[in-house]
Formats: structure tokens, sequence, C-alpha cells
């Protein structure tokens, strides 16, 4: 077992606080939510985590999600007011120099590719968007879109590339996950089978370090673990030619009592963290004798972590065991995970 112990509460936005996402240093991270602000938070000599700055000019409705670029250099914002905001830091300030619009509706989610240069955007307008970034020396960039991919029926709540080559998941109201890859042959983006376990909405979703396996929350108040199978698998599953298989290979049900809204997999320690309507945050590590093709979790901490709904848990991409909560009662809290085995 193991316990989460508080390391600061942090305080500025007024209203829910819909999402945070370090910076892939781990010296600096964003927070947005229903105030329409970014907040920029960094890191002081005593270990203190500090407002660096307010980016208030970007949105001009609840601001849903943030994330940074692996590069570093820019941090993206999605909207209620249907646009994506490009922030970076040329100027030695963060400034907004592109602003994406097409959607029809709340933007929900953005997320960028390993590759830096692909961008995902997803909305209550049941599309999922990639867009291309050109990089120009001396210019301002350009953002153009490049697939607008209609697979689900309902609200996209969630976007997530694989941390290892530009394959694209994302979640939905709809009850369903989906898979995007660029074809080859012609470089159009298709849609794979959709993964289908979920009774509800799926709110978010995660990778593990490798790519391989994937988990998803949900309405339905189950954690699903899924696993990526190709050709030369050896458990028979029979796959498409030159194509893979996702399939769920464990649910954790009887946990949450309420909404899982967001979940990470955090990359260096494979532990599993949960934000649940409950106010409950939640830690899950893999059993030492669990099957590959079976996988058994084991649930690890359970935490009263906010006064109201816990919307967002982000693992610091660099400090194994530190974690980042966000809530409707308008706090962020910075946590440290302790294994007391």
């Amino acid at each position: 077992m193991g316990k989460l112990e508080l390391i600061q509460t942090l305080t500025g936005h007024t209203g829910r606080v819909w999402s945070a996402a370090w910076h892939p240093t781990g010296k600096m991270f964003a927070s947005c939510g229903e105030d329409k602000t970014i907040r920029v938070w960094t890191e002081t000599d005593t270990d203190r985590w500090v407002t660096q700055t307010v980016l208030t000019d970007g949105h001009t409705r609840t601001i849903r999600d943030v994330a940074w670029s692996y590069c570093g250099h820019y941090l993206a914002s999605a909207s209620f007011d249907t646009t994506v905001a490009v922030w970076d830091k040329k100027s030695g300030e963060f400034e907004c120099n592109a602003t994406l619009e097409g959607h029809d509706n709340e933007v929900k989610s953005v997320t960028w590719s390993r590759s830096g240069s692909l961008l995902a955007t997803c909305s209550r307008d049941k599309s999922v968007w990639i867009w291309e970034i050109h990089h120009a020396p001396d210019q301002e960039d350009e953002y153009e879109c490049v697939a607008v991919l209609n697979g689900h029926t309902q609200d996209v709540k969630k976007v997530c590339w694989q941390p290892r080559e530009d394959v694209l998941a994302s979640a939905s109201y709809d009850n369903t996950i989906r898979m995007y890859r660029q074809d080859v042959a012609d470089g159009e983006w298709e849609m794979l089978e959709p993964l289908e376990s979920h009774t509800s909405t799926v709110w978010s979703i995660a990778f593990d370090a490798t790519g391989k396996r994937l988990a998803s929350c949900s309405e339905d108040k189950t954690v699903k673990v899924w696993q990526q199978y190709g050709p030369d698998n050896t458990v028979g599953i029979v796959c498409p030619e030159r194509g893979t298989v996702w399939k769920c290979v464990c649910t954790l049900a009887g946990y949450h009592t309420r909404s899982v809204y967001d979940i990470d997999w955090c990359k260096q320690t494979g532990l599993l963290a949960t934000a649940c309507g409950d106010d409950m945050v939640r830690i899950f590590r893999e059993a030492r004798d669990s099957d590959p093709n079976e996988p058994t979790f084991e649930l690890v901490v359970t935490v009263p972590a906010h006064s109201q709904d816990a919307n967002k848990v982000a693992w610091h991409p660099t400090v194994p065991g530190v974690l980042l909560t966000a809530s409707d009662d308008s706090e962020i809290k910075v946590w440290k995970y302790v294994d007391e085995e």
C-alpha cells in the first residue's frame, strides 16, 4: 500500500479548475478553468509553487483544457468559445500567436503529438480535428487543418496521442473510444474499429509509457485497461492485415462511487491515478504477479482530495510520484505518492 502526502494547495482561480498540465521539464505547469484564464505556475528555490503569470486575453468563455508541446515552447488551450489558442514565449512573455477556428461548438480537449508537428482537438460538435504545424524561421507558425474525423456520434470529451508514434485516441459521450492513424499510401487519416466496453460516457483516456496499453475512465464508474495486439501475438487474437487490434484486458469496478472524470498513467512508475465525482483521488498499481494478457490492478490509495468534484490528475513528467489534482472547488493540489511497502 501507499499514501498521498499533500505538498501544497494552490489558489487563484475562481470557479471550477478544469485542467492542469505539466511543462515537459516539470519546472512549471499551466492550469485553466471556468474563470476564462490560464495560470502558469513555477517552482521557487524553496520548493513552493507560485503564479508566474496569468493569461487573460485568449478566450471569451470557460477554458476546458491546456497542453504543452513536447519541446516546451508552445502552450495550447481549448475553450467553450469554440476556439483553440496557441501561446508561445518567443518574445520573452507568453503571447497568443495563433487562434484555431473551425469547430462548431465547445472545444473539450487539445493534445500535441510527440513529433511536435501535429495538434489534435475535439469538440461537442462530435468531431476530432488534426492540425499540421508549419514552422517558419522568423515568421509566424501556420496551422493547417489536415483532417476532420467524424467517427463519434456524440460529444467528444478527450483526445490523446500515443507516446511513441502519431496514433491518436479519442473518448466520447457515445460510450466509445476511437483510434486514428495516417495511411502510409495516401496520407489520409483513417479511423480504426471503435473500442467498445463502457456502458456510459468515456470521460478520459491515457496511454502508458510503451503506448501498448490504454486506460479509460467513465460515467459508468469503471476504469478499463486496453491492450494492443499485433499480428505476431502469441495468444491467438486475430488481427487485420498489417494492422493491430485493441482488447479490453481488465475492468476496475466497485472502487468509484460516482463518475470517473480523469485518469493518468505515470510514465515512470506505472501507477494509475483517477479523479472522481465523489471528490476522491485514487491510485492503482498493477499486481506483481499480474498476467500481461489478463492484468490485475490493486487499489493502493484513496484520498478525499477535494471538497467538490475532482476533475484532473496529472503525474509529474520527470519526478516519480508527484501528482497534480484540480477540482470544482477552485483549488489545485500538489501531492507526493509514498510507497509504504
